[in-house]
């Protein structure tokens, strides 16, 4: 059963949900009947407006804007927008007060209205950095373009101070045309006059290196029979050398076979001596084991002969104990019979 209190809640927050659905209703019809009202009005004061009552005009301007901007489609969308989330926040309320007795979804429709309200803080904040970092970039490439434009008038300036130097350069080099030419002239024939006397030069040196090309032939088949005779001595050495090299080898692979032989007898020897090793281990550890077995018995024959002593050392000190009284005893019987001996005498 609901309380008084719950049942008020719950009439409260369907009426509210009633109203909230009324006004929904109503909102759209309304609106555009006001809308078509202000057209007409702004319509009216566009065709009757003069300089006497401007300042009037204005103000009633004004104020129509701002109806205009308020009962705009956004503006109304938005409005509605809101209406339907009270509505349904209160009809999940109601519900929930019905069933349950609990109103946990309002806490959570308030919680996930405040995210996204963080969330659009969050794109607005960063839609205004971007447009701070778009201003930024736009003052940044109004400084470069500035840059730029002093950069090619200065290039301008400098092309036509080469145009004018590539000017002059051409009228010099004209000049220098002419008179490397005449120049040339006289140097070739300068140079026709010496090489003639090159030329019989160089007959004189051609006759004398044919010479010499003739002694180098000599020489070449000289050194080419002594270079044959060589490789023939070389081949015979090759020969020996791998002749004995062979034998060498046959002569070292018996080697390795007998040291083989003699590893293998060693390793054998090796294995003899580690199993008599073993065998002497053994007879060590028996020694061992029979001389501590032989000291742990003189040990036990030495205490029983320290515990014998020590029993007859108190044995005697008993008797010694005992003795003095037995001895005064005999003392005065003997000082006793020694006076009767000397009354009778």
């Amino acid at each position: 059963m609901m309380s008084v209190e719950e049942l008020r809640a719950c009439a409260l927050l369907q009426d509210c949900a009633d109203q909230l659905s009324v006004l929904g209703n109503i909102i759209r019809p309304r609106a555009e009947t006001q809308r078509t009202e202000l057209h007409l009005k702004t319509a009216q004061l566009m065709a009757g407006s003069s300089l006497s009552n401007f300042s009037g005009e204005l103000k009633s301007q004004k104020h129509l804007k701002i109806q205009q901007t308020l009962l705009a489609s956004d503006n109304l969308a938005k409005v509605q927008k809101d209406r339907q989330f009270v509505s349904d926040v209160i009809n999940a309320l109601l519900e929930e007060l019905q069933k349950k007795n609990n109103f946990q979804s309002l806490f959570y429709a308030v919680e996930e209205e405040r995210k996204k309200k963080a969330e659009l803080l969050d794109i607005i904040n960063r839609e205004e950095e971007g447009r701070r970092q778009i201003k930024k970039l736009q003052k940044q490439l109004l400084d470069i373009r500035k840059e730029k434009t002093e950069e090619c008038e200065r290039l301008e300036e400098e092309v036509a101070i080469l145009k004018d130097q590539v000017q002059d350069m051409r009228v010099r080099t004209n000049q220098q045309g002419k008179f490397v030419k005449s120049y040339a002239e006289q140097l070739v024939c300068q140079g026709s006059k010496h090489n003639s006397h090159k030329e019989n030069a160089l007959e004189d040196e051609v006759m004398m290196l044919q010479e010499k090309i003739e002694e180098e032939k000599n020489v070449h088949f000289e050194t080419e029979a002594f270079l044959k005779k060589q490789h023939a001595n070389l081949k015979e050495k090759l020969q020996y050398w791998i002749h004995r090299y062979e034998k060498d080898m046959e002569e070292k692979e018996q080697d390795i076979a007998a040291l083989q032989n003699k590893r293998n007898s060693s390793q054998t020897r090796i294995q003899d001596l580690s199993k008599k090793c073993k065998d002497m281990e053994n007879v060590v550890i028996e020694d061992r084991m029979e001389k501590e077995h032989l000291r742990a018995q003189m040990e036990k024959e030495q205490r029983e002969k320290n515990a014998a002593t020590k029993i007859q050392a108190w044995w005697r000190g008993t008797l010694v104990r005992k003795g003095p009284r037995s001895k005064k005893a005999d003392k005065s019987k003997k000082k006793d019979g020694k006076k009767g001996k000397k009354k009778k005498k």
